[in-house]
């Protein structure tokens, strides 16, 4: 019997006024694959990413959740907001399970057995699945190259069971497992794992790039970049938790801004063919972290010296791009320029609430 060839589908580039368009709509699909209802918090940055993910994707598409927040606040008997073929995997097999989705639909078309071009396979994992427990099966995936894109909606915590302390959870970030006391002021001792990055470096023939969902339509092409990659492709997202972070609930958007204008989650995007990064995406301006860190009740205990870390950190990843520092972001390393973040009157009102 003859090999059929597999055809895959081709998404076009949306068009924007500029990177950092917030007030834009472009020519997307009519259909919507994630639908409202469903039982996410308020202002929930997870649900706001599957939402343009998959508005992005489009309706020939397969989603693939590893347990997580965004698994059992949307799935209950006979109920889930998904307008396309959904699959829970257990959160350690996020990279396998999607891995055996690509591979079984080439071989479907191949032999006959599936007719059209080949779907869109999207594996939605939070932070703790990506980066800690689902690591393994996820590399594995990337590096034998299965067509499919992997997502990290990074909310920085295991949101899931109770707000604990992830590898991406930030310095000084509160949680049930870092809490701020006498011994440990700062609560997280330790800076992220570099999660994108390692990815990048580890399997250098995918696509790989960092979104937020303050910038939508960034974000939504790096979507269509990744599925259009003939191979693996990796996407890691900034979506803020407002039961973790504790902010006003109408502010996730803001905050997906803040945190790529203080500099601490860069955007960038890695070529593959090129072998090499593409930092030329730019905010429309450089913010001390005090201004992102004030807004979130889990910042509201750090010092002067701890604020003093987490710029120092900032500036290493403008540096780390190329950007050349304002005089202000320098100054704001020091922590004899700062006041503690309780002693700020923005930052005491959503502290109290903690």
């Amino acid at each position: 019997m003859a090999t059929i060839e597999v055809q895959r589908q081709l998404l076009p580039i949306l068009d924007s006024p500029n990177q950092g368009a917030r007030f834009y709509n472009p020519e997307l699909p009519s259909s919507e694959p994630f639908v409202p209802g469903h039982r996410t918090c308020a202002g929930c940055g997870p649900s706001i990413q599957y939402r343009m993910t998959s508005k992005a994707a489009g309706d020939n598409t397969i989603l693939v959740g590893p347990t997580g927040c965004m698994y059992v606040a949307n799935s209950s008997y006979l109920c889930t907001p998904y307008n396309v073929p959904w699959a829970h995997t257990q959160i350690g097999s996020a990279g396998s399970f999607t891995a055996g989705v690509a591979a079984a639909y080439e071989a479907m078309i191949r032999k006959g057995k599936w007719k059209g071009a080949f779907p869109n396979i999207i594996c939605e994992a939070g932070d703790g699945s990506a980066s800690d427990i689902g690591l393994a099966s996820i590399s594995g995936a990337l590096y034998r190259n299965h067509d499919c894109l992997i997502i990290c909606y990074d909310n920085e915590q295991y949101a899931n069971t109770g707000i604990q302390a992830s590898s991406r959870t930030p310095y000084g970030g509160m949680t049930t497992f870092s809490p701020p006391g006498p011994e440990v002021p700062e609560g997280k001792k330790l800076f992220p794992k570099d999660l994108a990055r390692m990815m990048a470096a580890g399997h250098p023939h995918c696509y790989v790039a960092t979104a937020s969902v303050g910038y939508p339509i960034d974000l939504m092409n790096k979507v269509r970049k990744g599925l259009n990659h003939k191979g693996a492709a990796y996407l890691m997202v900034y979506t803020p938790c407002q039961k973790g972070f504790v902010y006003e609930t109408p502010r996730s958007i803001d905050l997906g801004r803040l945190v790529v204008e203080c500099g601490l989650y860069p955007m960038w995007e890695w070529n593959p063919e090129k072998r090499a990064y593409d930092y030329s995406f730019r905010p429309a301006s450089m913010r001390p972290v005090s201004e992102y860190l004030k807004l979130q009740g889990r910042f509201g205990h750090l010092h002067a010296e701890h604020i003093a870390a987490l710029q120092k950190f900032a500036n290493e990843q403008w540096s780390i791009m190329g950007v050349e520092l304002p005089e202000a972001l320098v100054q704001a390393a020091d922590a004899k320029n700062l006041v503690n973040m309780a002693s700020a009157a923005e930052a005491e009102a959503v502290a109290e609430t903690l």
